[in-house]
């Protein structure tokens, strides 16, 4: 069926995120966790741009977009083919993707451009979907995605899907050090399991005190709250991540953390100019491989 298309292209912006809190309790028959994760979206973004075409294709264009499939493996192809069946209509559209979000890093940016895709191709064939029913196609293609769609900050349960909104008072000021290649999620929940073992995994529940200082605005207090209980995985598979913490810890960050299940390693500080500071001595330190600063919450996705 043909779609009533609009002729001029849809750009949707939508932010990375950092997972302040990812508490994850143990496997499911269905080899899923259940999860408390505290969302924070952050002002790195990617940009998904949708023009009417003859047939569905993906380009890309920025960082280490040779990681990223082209075909129909990528999410945002799969957000689009959802979003047409659901209306019926050909999923008839070329996306391209300006990627800034690292890619494999732990900051869901293939989960931002699904949800791109998605907010834009439904600005481009008019579907009137709502609110509801984007979340609905959000969750069905990931975990993160519902999140990446609403931005700001957000409580997901379940798989991370199910999502309360949190007030934020403040700004918190990060820097981001990209590590060299990515780190596959299944992988860190298969070793999230190993360690965790013959152990009592308590059930996920989100820490009240961070809950606190992200209504509160207070720095100080969310670094004393971070956790990530798939950090011990990650530095497991990757080693060298110990030494890129303790650089940006020993240059005066509040906090440091495995952003999700990494690579790229997070460092709440305590505004604009220690974020410069801590960048340059991550940088200087040779751990990483770039580093990136933002200010959180940042909104979800946007159209442009």
């Amino acid at each position: 069926m043909s779609s009533p298309i609009n002729s001029a292209p849809v750009t949707v912006r939508v932010p990375a995120k950092v997972n302040v809190q990812l508490a994850v309790g143990a496997a499911r028959p269905d080899g899923f966790h259940d999860l408390a994760n505290v969302f924070l979206a952050v002002g790195l973004y990617d940009e998904v741009t949708a023009t009417p075409s003859d047939t569905l294709r993906i380009t890309a264009e920025g960082h280490d977009v040779d990681q990223i499939p082209l075909d129909r493996t990528n999410l945002a192809a799969r957000a689009a083919e959802l979003l047409a069946a659901r209306y019926g209509l050909d999923p008839h559209v070329h996306l391209h993707i300006a990627k800034d979000i690292p890619v494999a890093g732990g900051m869901a940016g293939g989960s931002a451009d699904a949800a791109g895709a998605l907010l834009a191709c439904d600005a481009l064939w008019s579907t009137g979907a709502s609110r509801t029913e984007l979340l609905d196609i959000c969750a069905e293609l990931g975990s993160d995605v519902p999140f990446s769609l609403v931005g700001g900050a957000a409580l997901g349960r379940g798989r991370g899907e199910l999502l309360t909104p949190l007030t934020v008072g403040g700004t918190f000021h990060w820097v981001f050090a990209v590590a060299d290649g990515g780190l596959s999620t299944p992988a860190v929940y298969r070793e999230f399991d190993r360690l965790t073992e013959g152990t009592d995994v308590p059930e996920p529940e989100a820490a009240p005190e961070l809950l606190a200082a992200l209504e509160s605005g207070d720095a100080g207090a969310l670094a004393a709250a971070l956790s990530n209980d798939l950090q011990a995985a990650a530095v497991s598979l990757r080693p060298a991540l110990t030494a890129t913490l303790d650089a940006g810890t020993a240059a005066g960050a509040l906090a440091a953390l495995v952003s999700g299940s990494g690579p790229t390693t997070a460092f709440l500080v305590k505004d604009a100019e220690a974020a410069r500071d801590v960048a340059a001595a991550l940088l200087a330190s040779g751990t990483c491989r770039s580093v990136r600063t933002a200010v959180a919450p940042a909104e979800g996705a946007t159209v442009a």
